[in-house]
């Protein structure tokens, strides 16, 4: 990785008129966007399939893409839809918020419509995509076609015992009765694939990499848990000892109660760390950088007792370690990662971190605590390091300059200099860029300055996931001041 910069955008946030960001034009104008504005990199947040409270960290898979982004317009023009049975559809009244029940309320249907036109069209097409993807599409598919079945139910609740168990002629049973779902979700994700590899191809045209968040934990109601109970602590009923979370720290008293499986390390090592493997192999098919969320449950992970209500009471464990890092270096050579490693390090993730010679994350956000001194500080990094802004758990930069403590502001602007000609979220800015840090990355709503909310909240379970970009806004002055700044700071 070269000097450079990117830009953090979730896909969803791109605008469009069917309610939420698409892989569709938009997708394509933001790559032009990138490239006037001089930047490498593009970074998201993961692209599954999300579950109950729309979170990406929280996927029914690891390797599904999400059936929202798949773009309708694009749909149209290859005569899978009709503009009139889309234009029908209510996809809500606020271009600069995602509302998510109507988008699960139409999306699905106008999907099938397109199944239904497309199926036989492209039977040979899908056929290679299934045998592409044989490792995990099947289950996939099955499994949200019983979650359909079963009115959505986490799979720990189906109602027939038999299929929670995965026994053998229940799971052929089950494929038999479910055919026609099984095939439509089997053909949401060749449509999903097919234009997402369109787009990448794009990207890279434009000279333009993607950065992808891998969450260390797999969703509790996932395909993932349902097919492979072994590498999860959890019963054969899929009832866990303990979960994941955090204890309490920056972001919230309570801690943050995730509420994934957790992982059982001995029998993945036996495995020699085989599912992993399979897991960054998908992410790499997606995506050129790769971002290890919650970096620091390698060397040690915060289990909670199943059944708390917050994660103030739980107990550290070992995690693999250098095992698995060593594995997953050694199989993806050509692979770049991203160390998450925010929050109250310990020696041995330091020491972690130094061996797996990943860059860590710096966050300007956490710089300027006039308590007591900060590793975040521009002057303390080393070059093989990643700075931010702030991540998608945090506020904008407009917000922190209003709620962060007078105390911190003035230490921020004595420190970088800041004035109000250029701009207090400008100086902030050019602090990151003028770093010694390889990337500078900065949350889309930092340049944009117009009120745009924050992406998510931790620890509050609902009204994030929302933001979106509004229409007009990525405009020609603002690509030109982007590229001014990373071209004097050279990141071009």
């Amino acid at each position: 990785m070269n000097r450079s910069s990117g830009i953090l955008a979730a896909v969803s946030s791109l605008p469009s008129p069917y309610g939420i960001g698409t892989l569709g034009k938009k997708a394509y104008e933001f790559a032009d966007f990138l490239a006037e504005a001089g930047q490498k990199y593009w970074q998201m947040l993961p692209l599954g399939p999300t579950s109950y409270g729309d979170s990406p960290y929280q996927s029914f898979s690891t390797y599904a893409g999400n059936p929202y982004y798949i773009d309708l317009d694009f749909l149209i023009e290859d005569g899978l839809l009709q503009k009139e049975e889309v234009l029908a559809c209510d996809w809500g009244t606020d271009p600069k918020r995602v509302d998510y029940a109507k988008v699960y309320q139409h999306r699905f249907p106008i999907l099938e419509k397109a199944k239904m036109r497309g199926w036989e069209r492209d039977r040979e097409a899908v056929r290679r995509f299934e045998e592409e993807n044989a490792s995990w599409l099947p289950d996939y598919a099955l499994f949200m076609a019983c979650k359909r079945h079963f009115g959505m139910k986490a799979w720990t609740e189906w109602p027939d015992e038999k299929i929670r168990m995965r026994e053998p002629e229940t799971v052929n049973r089950y494929r038999q009765e479910l055919r026609k779902d099984i095939e439509l979700f089997t053909y949401i994700q060749y449509l999903f694939y097919q234009q997402w590899e369109k787009l990448r191809g794009y990207l890279k045209q434009k000279g333009i990499s993607v950065i992808g968040d891998v969450p260390i934990y797999v969703a509790m109601d996932s395909a993932d848990t349902w097919s492979e109970k072994q590498f999860f602590e959890m019963n054969e009923q899929g009832i866990p000892d303990s979960v994941s979370g955090v204890p309490p720290d920056y972001f919230t008293a309570d801690g943050q109660l995730w509420g994934n499986p957790l992982y059982r390390w001995d029998k993945m090592e036996e495995d020699g760390f085989g599912w992993w493997i399979r897991r960054i192999g998908g992410a790499s098919r997606l995506f050129d950088v790769i971002r290890i969320d919650h970096f620091r449950g390698f060397d040690e992970y915060w289990a909670v007792p199943y059944g708390e209500k917050t994660a103030r009471i739980g107990e550290w464990r070992k995690g693999p370690g250098m095992k698995i890092v060593s594995a997953l270096n050694g199989w993806f050579k050509d692979t770049e990662f991203i160390a998450e490693d925010l929050g109250y390090l310990t020696e041995t993730v330091k020491t972690l971190l130094k061996e797996s010679r990943w860059p860590g994350m710096k966050v300007l956000e956490f710089a300027f605590d006039s308590r007591e001194p900060s590793d975040y500080l521009p002057h303390k990094y080393s070059e093989n390091c990643i700075c931010y802004t702030g991540t998608h758990d945090n506020i904008t930069l407009e917000s922190w300059f209003h709620e962060a403590s007078s105390d911190d502001v003035d230490m921020a602007v004595k420190y970088l200099g800041l004035n109000a000609g250029e701009g207090y979220e400008n100086g902030m800015i050019r602090g990151g860029m003028s770093s010694v840090a390889k990337l500078f990355v900065a949350q889309i709503q930092d340049y944009l300055l117009d009120g745009s909310p924050r992406m998510n909240t931790p620890g509050k379970a609902d009204g994030n996931w929302q933001f979106r970009i509004s229409e007009g806004a990525l405009t020609k002055a603002l690509s030109k001041r982007i590229r001014e700044l990373t071209e004097r700071y050279g990141r071009c």
